[in-house]
């Protein structure tokens, strides 16, 4: 029987079904959590590893996945390369560089900062639009995402600027705190914004999905991630749909999520 996957049936048939010729699972438009990797490689013995790219890059900027060199690597670390957006294309260059002053950030794994792209088959501009910050003096594209870069050039998005959350002065990640709470096995999807707050500016509100037949409560829900994340970055709440509102191409709308919040 070929292998065709179908949702959630699909893996759970797995077993019975032949996978053999399946060499990678690649994801892209949002952040594949690791849990749903690991589940992957768990039924299968193929994880779901990253791209990343844009249209105006036409449209593959990285390619994620583990390398020769991480053959002797332990589980927790192939984990966390898995969860990488991996490394770029030829001729694809990237760099990342502060908000703020724009000064380029060392390849370390650890500094955060803008994502920045530039090669041969990268946009130069858009049509007709002209001085609207998207492109830097030197011809970069400002993607508007965060990231890190290590010494092997595997990019990791930390998250969107439009999507961190500013509270008390601190970002919070979304894109981890998503991570975290949608390791919880009773969990379809989640979403985190951050809410208006008089106090704080902004405190991070999560809305998540079921799974079928799932119980799981807010308490529950914060029990689950308390040990994974900064007591400040938990969610001051957690609101439970049916499902998440998408775009016409399938990605999170968080922007209605944020409109749905101010109203409330």
């Amino acid at each position: 029987m070929p292998c065709r996957p179908s949702g959630r049936a699909w893996l759970r048939a797995s077993t019975t079904t032949s996978c053999s010729a399946t060499r990678f699972l690649l994801g892209g438009g949002s952040a594949v959590a690791p849990a749903l990797s690991e589940t992957y490689r768990a039924a299968i013995g193929v994880p779901i590893t990253h791209s990343w790219g844009m249209t105006e890059i036409s449209p593959v900027g990285a390619i994620g996945g583990t390398r020769t060199q991480h053959r002797d690597a332990t589980d927790d670390e192939l984990v966390a390369v898995r969860a990488a957006q991996g490394q770029p294309l030829p001729l694809v260059n990237l760099r990342i560089v502060d908000v703020e002053t724009g000064r380029e950030l060392p390849r370390d794994g650890q500094a955060v900062g803008e994502l920045q792209v530039a090669g041969p088959w990268v946009a130069g501009g858009y049509f007709r639009v002209a001085g609207d910050g998207s492109f830097t003096g030197d011809g970069w594209l400002r993607t508007g995402d965060l990231a890190t870069l290590d010494a092997e050039g595997y990019l990791r998005l930390v998250d969107r600027m439009k999507d961190l959350i500013k509270s008390g002065g601190e970002w919070i990640s979304s894109v981890e705190l998503e991570a975290a709470i949608s390791s919880h096995p009773g969990v379809a999807e989640v979403a985190v914004i951050g809410r208006p707050d008089p106090r704080w500016m902004e405190r991070p509100v999560a809305y998540v999905v079921l799974r079928d037949g799932s119980t799981a409560t807010a308490d529950e829900l914060l029990d689950h991630i308390t040990p994974m994340v900064a007591k400040w970055w938990l969610p001051d709440d957690f609101v439970f749909l049916p499902t998440l509102p998408k775009t016409g191409t399938g990605k999170l709308a968080k922007n209605t999520l944020r409109d749905s919040a101010r109203i409330a």
